[in-house]
């Protein structure tokens, strides 16, 4: 099947094997569709509701919640259903292959959820990348890493200096503009200033990048010799 922006994905959202609880996350227009075709009557928008999922044959796979979520308000912007199932490899290969047999259905790409998030303005770049260092996050440090840039804070970072720019930018135009005008005194000095300051922040995450990427990626150490 081709794929594009308008076909509705599924996969599983959590962890792969055996476990207590599964989570199998469906998004796109025909999100509500499955969600009905699955359970019958959907529950009230972000409330778990206590439901049997059948497959097309209306045998019960599994019995799990269902929760809800309208585009906009999601984490992917489109509508979303989420099951959560039982956590052995045959509910969730069930589960799976009765979404596979519905119409305009596909399995979600690697990372597809996530990049719809970005698509719909629901998370930026620095975001997205926060989010699969806290997925992959082994350590306290990484995981408070990627949640300060998850939470916005490179984000706020780069934004704040981009407007300082703007604005050495726009002072150094008006001068320009307007040189055969009044210019209040001090332009020259304002743009100086605000080019100061952005090269001081500039040298400041330059110098801790070291640091930060030990943090992210970790230290490999070799011990060699006899057991």
């Amino acid at each position: 099947m081709a794929r594009g922006r308008s076909d509705t994905i599924f996969a599983l959202a959590s962890g792969e094997g055996r476990a207590g609880v599964s989570v199998i996350r469906v998004s796109g227009p025909k999100a509500h569709e499955a969600g009905r075709a699955l359970s019958g009557a959907l529950p009230k928008r972000r409330v778990a509701a206590l439901r049997a999922f059948r497959d097309a044959k209306a045998q019960v796979i599994d019995e799990g919640l269902l929760l809800v979520f309208e585009a906009g308000q999601s984490f992917t912007g489109e509508d979303i259903v989420e099951f959560q199932c039982h956590g052995s490899r045959a509910v969730v290969q069930a589960l799976l292959g009765a979404l596979g047999e519905i119409d305009g259905l596909r399995l979600a790409a690697p990372g597809e959820f996530s990049r719809r998030a970005f698509e719909n303005g629901r998370l930026d770049l620095t975001q997205v990348e926060a989010l699969g260092d806290l997925i992959e996050a082994e350590t306290e440090a990484q995981r408070k890493l990627a949640v300060s840039n998850y939470s916005g804070a490179l984000r706020d970072y780069v934004g704040a200096l981009r407007q300082n720019l703007l604005r050495a930018i726009a002072l150094t135009e008006a001068s320009i503009d307007f040189a055969d005008e009044e210019i209040p005194e001090g332009l020259e000095r304002q743009v100086a200033d605000a080019l100061s300051e952005s090269e001081k922040a500039l040298a400041k995450q330059i110098a801790g990048f070291e640091d930060a990427r030990r943090i992210r990626t970790g230290i490999e150490i070799a011990i060699v010799g006899a057991p």
